[in-house]
């Protein structure tokens, strides 16, 4: 979700002047937290909660949807949820010390806190996470009465409301922690370096080298919403950042509306599991699996690409077959000069990526790729106040010796360089230009934060009674009882799961449902730890596509002027082969290089899956050189069908048929040539 901050000046035409400046607040709090660690983790997390449900009841209102402001009640109704936050600051040593304990007060700030958690998500999301979770809550609060496998021993409002509102398994579990400590920064991250112009930049160089190709308006798409993916790993923001730009392009040059719309959906969905900044499950699934951050990243890097082939592939034959062609390469923007105009934006990225892969948490490579981010925007807005090419060169040689020094020694450094260059630069008028351009952002990262940060608060209620109950056993049984015969069933069962509950629900709160009763019976069943996790993330992605409710394609139905489940309808037939992937990776986990089998055998599966990906493709939108026939397409899907299937003999039947099927077509195709021409 993406958020239209104003900054204090012109608060008439955008929001209140206290949500701006509380959303600064939310941004400072969280950076100090992060540099400094002042306060314990629960403090921060139940800190964290009270910001999020204080700008929730200060900007959305009571029927829900986005509002200039909110009823005065309701305000007071947010900072109330503030101060309770803080219950867990002021009362810290007590709480420790009565653990388990409950007190009268604590009981009424426990269920006051779950109250305004499930309306601040109402607001937000609507009524279907909080029903689901409203559900769970039941089940530990009535299961002693169910009957068979379902019932469990029974427990106290005290043990239920101790549980989700003062552990750390509840709404201030692992979700609010990696919220608290990963999230808002790559977040804000994301924010600073779009305030910077990324999003030219992006757009620029998708424009520069794929537009004037076929099909380029739409391929553009695909490429920018890559990149953007790469910093922000939020599909839905994707879409309306990006998609302002490339649906209306697409449908310029005579694109349908609703394919239009499907490209930028499935396109900006794929940005959740692009590295380095996938989105914020893949945190989550760090912290609940316990791997770094960085065999997340690995693992998702080839999915990712086969992912984002195959909506280009789409795109490809589809322009084919529409006979649709790109932009005029004059109109187009030279993509290296948008490179040289804005080349220093990349470095903070590049830092992260080095960082993440050199061994350093995800919290200190954000903070440091954060801190170089404001440092260039800074020095960027210096160096263009300085005369002569050789004193700006100087400049940026020594100011990048500079950030290379102090980020070696720690964040501390770091953030009293930005501090030196705000003072430095503020009362140039260039430079306080920027400077409210960083105050933006700061704005534009707190409020980005809080439908994920709002979610992963609410599914601590789904994780605390499931670890209270343990009723994710009964469920995983199930699979288990069913993946003894058939592992395919298994997967089949999970995948329907993730695309049902998906239908109501953000990814955040998919994963953490399925993977908390799903993926545990995958483990158990032989598929390995982070690709079992990784396929209930792929298709929580995957519901998002998935109509009837389609969040990524109901963003992209207003730009489009089209009817969101048509766009989802599209949605699911250009990602068609993406749905593919991850049962491959189950049966070939070398494709998210697990299983310790080499380069080769990777190298292998990689090219085996490309090929699969081609074959369904052709086989969906009826062309490839030329219109294919109804036996090609069936012929094409069969071999794509085998080269996926892992049996005796599948793969080399597969490559046969592929052979066939593709000599046949380009001769048949060059048959036709001169009659067509």
């Amino acid at each position: 979700m993406t958020s239209s901050v104003s900054a204090p000046a012109a608060v008439g035409g955008g929001i209140p002047r206290v949500v701006f400046y509380v959303a600064i607040l939310f941004s400072l709090f969280q950076l100090v937290t992060a540099a400094f660690s002042p306060l314990s983790s629960t403090v921060v997390r139940a800190v964290h909660v009270g910001f999020l449900l204080l700008l929730t009841f200060l900007i959305y209102p009571w029927r829900g949807g986005r509002d200039a402001g909110t009823s005065l009640p309701t305000k007071a109704v947010g900072f109330c949820a503030f101060v309770l936050g803080t219950y867990h600051w002021v009362f810290e040593a007590e709480l420790v010390q009565r653990a388990g304990d409950m007190t009268d007060a604590d009981m009424v700030i426990g269920v006051v806190t779950l109250v305004l958690v499930f309306e601040a998500a109402r607001r937000i999301m609507g009524f279907a996470l909080p029903l689901i979770c409203l559900v769970f809550l039941g089940y530990a609060m009535f299961g002693e009465y169910l009957p068979g496998v379902l019932q469990h021993r029974g427990y106290g409002m005290d043990q239920i409301v101790g549980q989700l509102a003062f552990g750390t398994e509840g709404i201030y579990g692992t979700p609010v922690y990696v919220s608290s400590s990963y999230i808002f920064l790559f977040i804000l991250f994301g924010a600073f370096l779009e305030q910077a112009g990324m999003i030219q930049l992006f757009t620029d160089f998708a424009l520069g080298t794929v537009g004037h190709t076929k099909g380029g308006p739409a391929k553009v798409s695909v490429v920018s919403s890559g990149l953007m993916g790469t910093i922000n790993g939020s599909g839905v923001a994707n879409v309306v950042t990006t998609g302002q730009f490339t649906i209306p392009l697409m449908k310029k040059f005579g694109y349908r509306a609703d394919f239009a719309g499907a490209v930028e959906a499935t396109s900006s969905m794929g940005g959740q599991i692009m590295p380095p900044v996938m989105g914020a499950v893949a945190f989550i699934m760090a912290e609940t699996i316990n791997v770094a951050y960085v065999e997340i990243a690995k693992a998702a890097a080839i999915p990712a690409m086969l992912y984002f082939f195959t909506v280009f592939w789409m795109v490809h034959l589809e322009a084919g077959r529409a006979g649709l062609h790109g932009l005029p390469k004059e109109e187009c923007p030279d993509p290296w000069v948008a490179l040289r105009k804005r080349w220093y934006l990349l470095l903070p990225l590049i830092s992260l990526v080095y960082l993440l892969f050199a061994g350093f948490t995800p919290m200190f490579s954000g903070m440091v790729g954060l801190a170089l981010t404001v440092v260039l925007i800074f020095g960027a807005s210096f160096s263009r106040a300085l005369n002569g090419t050789s004193l700006r060169v100087m400049f940026w040689i020594a100011l990048g010796l500079a950030c290379s020094a102090f980020a070696a020694m720690g964040i501390v450094p770091v953030i009293a360089v930005i501090a030196t260059l705000a003072v430095l630069i503020a009362p140039r008028q260039d430079g306080r230009a920027t400077l409210r351009l960083a105050v933006q952002a700061l704005a534009d990262g707190a409020l980005h934060a809080l439908p994920v940060g709002v979610a992963c608060a609410l599914v601590g209620v789904i994780i605390g009674s499931l670890t209270l109950t343990g009723g994710a056993t009964t469920f995983a049984g199930y699979i288990i009882q069913v993946g003894e015969n058939s592992l395919f069933m298994s997967l089949v069962l999970t995948m329907l799961t993730c695309l049902v509950l998906g239908m109501g629900i953000p990814t955040i709160p998919n994963y953490i449902i399925t993977s908390s009763i799903a993926a545990p019976a995958l483990l158990d069943l032989g598929v390995p730890l982070i690709v079992s996790h990784m396929f209930v993330f792929y298709f929580g992605i995957m519901a998002d596509l998935t109509p009837p409710v389609a969040l990524a394609a109901f963003a992209a139905a207003p730009i489009a002027r089209e009817s969101g489940l048509k766009i989802g309808v599209r949605a699911v037939q250009i990602a068609i082969a993406g749905f593919v992937v991850p049962y491959m990776a189950v049966y070939a986990p070398e494709l998210m290089l697990q299983g310790g089998k080499g380069l080769a055998a990777t190298a292998y599966v990689v090219f085996k899956a490309l090929l699969a990906v081609t074959l369904w493709g052709t086989a969906v939108v009826g062309y490839f050189r030329s219109a294919m026939n109804a036996i090609e397409r069936v012929l094409a899907f069969a071999a794509a069908s085998l080269l996926v299937v892992a049996l005796p003999i599948s793969d080399e039947a597969g490559f046969a048929l592929a052979a066939a099927v593709i000599a046949w077509h380009l001769w048949r195709s060059r048959r036709l040539a001169p009659v067509i021409s």
